[in-house]
């Protein structure tokens, strides 16, 4: 049976777009929803130009009250009937409830070798570690920050002279090679992890 799968983004999308445009032929999956916490996120346009239904539950109107964001994203994420959840560039950080109630559906790409850099600024404080690679990691999501089970890597060599900048800019292809890759493989029920290059 085809899993039905609801991205989760809050900015360009690009994550978004290798998953979606991965999903076709015989693939075991299908998007069946984007959905951004931010109006206007530039992701929307390009998931609607694909033909993938879109949805915005803003963040801001609930404040502080993270119970009343996520059951209302809830509400929206379980109208369309989603197996499989993937955050792609979705930057609000989940409570336990969420992610207990997505618990083994739900897939984060992150912008480091975890367990290595959870949370921010990951490229920055690889340079600044004096690290010779850097790279990406998807996995399962879990109430730990970053800390769910290893689903895939990549890994890039730092470069003398890189910057934040230069590093994110080489990981990104690898994000959008690892993570379609993963997904497929989940979606197959392979929980076995991806190793690139």
């Amino acid at each position: 049976m085809t899993k039905r799968v609801a991205i989760l983004i809050s900015g360009s999308g690009s994550n978004m777009v290798a998953l979606a445009e991965s999903m076709t032929g015989d693939h075991p999956a299908r998007p069946v929803l984007v959905v951004s916490n931010v109006p206007g996120a530039g992701g929307l346009a390009k998931a609607a130009a694909l033909g993938i239904p879109t949805a915005v539950v803003d963040h801001r109107p609930f404040g502080a009250d993270r119970d009343a964001f996520e059951a209302e994203l809830t509400r929206v994420l379980e109208a369309a009937e989603p197996d499989i959840l993937c955050l792609a560039g979705f930057m609000r950080i989940l409570t336990p409830a969420f992610t207990a109630r997505w618990a083994g559906r739900m897939l984060n790409i992150h912008p480091s070798l975890l367990p290595k850099y959870r949370g921010l600024n990951t490229h920055a404080r690889a340079l600044a570690a004096g690290d010779a690679e850097a790279g990406c990691t998807v996995h399962e999501v879990t109430e730990e920050l970053d800390g769910g089970p290893i689903l895939g890597q990549a890994r890039v060599k730092i470069e003398p002279g890189d910057t934040p900048e230069t590093l994110a800019a080489r990981i990104l292809p690898w994000e959008h090679k690892l993570y379609p890759a993963v997904l497929r493989r989940y979606a197959a029920g392979d929980r076995t992890p991806v190793w690139m290059p």
